[in-house]
């Protein structure tokens, strides 16, 4: 047979190559550009499923948080109507970033945040939740404002390259430190635990949690070695179903359920709008300010951090399409606070996905349908332990910590406020924090050696806000 006679596909075929995907295949590997960013559809899936897996938990954790605040009669009685918002809101905001900026990033309520609503806000400060709800709704539609007005575009541009590299290193450690502290009474690993004379230590090892969570670092760290496709995600089924095995976790006491549609719930931010005459004005502001400053960053940070390890971040140091990243997450807030939940923000456990090989939105949709799967099968997902993540987690951390080369070490101007970054991220538990110190100390060095000129204005203003953010803090906690 001449090779003029072969169809196409035999051509390509006798290349030894795969041939290139035809049908719905083939109309949802042009949308997102698969060839452009090389990947295919078993990659994408795969990263989806495993972003979602290592996400899994806040629909179990943030109704739990939130559920201390936002009841009816008694704590928790919302706590189903809180899963189906925590799940929905998270799906439409994920699915969003996906269509629209065709990042492998999911989103869902952050925590942090929730646990700042919660406590601080409604608990400590007695603002009604549906007026704290309301106060979300505000942020939310003042984040729509200013990504259309593009100045969080500019604000990510204006990171320094080092601070965009120390800050992926510097989610590494936390997100890794974020599995590995887990408190084993409920459920975590328990490597790290607090210690009232050192801060922190090495957990229990008598611990069945802890000695689980070290089996599965183990054998997610086998099939990483081995270049295994899809290790993390193997990872935390092995490390699940070890746990269940061995009873140290109890076993899924079902698997699918009808969901609760959060009636109780639904438009109560709305609602809300209408009893802020009743709340101290100013304390909503300050509440409002908080939730503004701290979904900003935190939303910043992960985006660069992520977009850095994923090579997304330009020549020119700019995320491409970063308006439309951000519009999504300005987006899942306003739309989590209409179904009842707290701030909506893009998750670093995206990283996961990412290190799969998850590079286009694909990866976020198939994440965000699988939020949507996930309100019949709470049952299932929330039996998957805290510790089953920690092995992802921890190996994720090792990956993004490689970014600490494109440091230059040698500069202090550099090094210091890198180091200072990666250092408080984990150790202040904030992005936000984080980055505001590494924002602080660099045009400060840099002046010291005589290099303000080549500061943009926009670091400075930065810099500066973020000095007065702090005063501020200070004179509140001191009066």
């Amino acid at each position: 047979m001449k090779h003029d006679d072969l169809s196409e596909r035999e051509v390509v075929a006798s290349r030894g190559s795969s041939p290139p995907p035809s049908g719905w295949q083939g109309a949802i590997a042009r949308f997102f550009k698969f060839d452009e960013f090389n990947t295919n559809f078993r990659t994408e899936v795969l990263a989806g499923v495993t972003t979602f897996m290592t996400m899994a938990y806040i629909l179990a954790v943030n109704p739990g948080i939130l559920s201390n605040a936002i009841f009816l009669s008694q704590p928790q009685d919302l706590f189903g109507e809180l899963v189906i918002a925590t799940a929905l809101s998270s799906a439409i905001a994920t699915l969003v970033m996906g269509l629209t900026a065709n990042y492998p990033f999911a989103l869902a309520p952050g925590m942090g945040l929730n646990a700042f609503f919660a406590f601080s806000v409604v608990l400590a400060l007695k603002i009604d939740w549906r007026v704290a709800l309301s106060a979300v709704l505000i942020e939310g539609l003042i984040f729509i404002a200013l990504t259309l007005s593009n100045i969080r575009s500019q604000i990510i541009k204006a990171i320094p390259e080092c601070l965009k590299q120390a800050t992926a290193a510097g989610i590494g450690l936390f997100i890794a430190y974020i599995g590995l502290a887990g408190d084993p009474k409920t459920g975590g690993a328990g490597i790290i635990v607090a210690h009232p004379a050192t801060k922190t230590a090495l957990g229990n090892f008598a611990q069945p949690t802890t000695l689980v969570a070290i089996a599965g670092i183990l054998i997610t760290a086998a099939f990483v070695a081995r270049r295994i496709k899809g290790a993390l995600l193997w990872g935390i089924l092995a490390t699940a179903l070890l746990g269940w095995i061995l009873r140290i976790a109890p076993a899924p006491s079902g698997i699918v359920a009808l969901p609760q549609w959060p009636g109780d719930l639904f438009g109560q931010a709305v609602v809300g709008l209408s009893q802020i005459g009743r709340t101290n004005i100013w304390d909503l502001v300050a509440v409002t300010f908080v939730f503004l400053f701290i979904d900003l960053f935190d939303t910043i940070g992960t985006l660069a951090g992520v977009g850095t390890q994923a090579g997304y971040i330009d020549e020119n140091g700019e995320l491409p399409r970063a308006s439309e990243a951000l519009m999504a997450d300005a987006v899942g807030t306003t739309v989590g606070a209409i179904l009842g939940t707290s701030t909506v923000t893009t998750y670093i456990e995206s990283a996961a996905g990412v290190s799969e090989g998850g590079r286009t939105g694909f990866t976020a949709v198939v994440t965000a349908i699988l939020f949507t799967l996930s309100i019949f099968f709470i049952p299932l997902l929330s039996a998957v332990p805290a510790f089953a993540t920690a092995p992802a987690l921890l190996i994720v951390g090792v990956l993004m910590a490689g970014n600490v080369r494109m440091i230059r070490w040698d500069d202090p101007a550099e090094s210091i406020p890198s180091f200072l970054t990666i250092l408080l991220m984990p150790l202040t538990y904030s992005i936000a924090e984080g980055l505001a110190i590494g924002f602080i100390t660099y045009p400060l060095i840099k002046s010291f050696q005589g290099k303000a000129h080549e500061i943009s204005l926009a670091v400075w203003i930065l810099a500066g806000i973020f000095v007065l953010r702090f005063v501020l803090m200070a004179v509140r906690s001191g009066s």
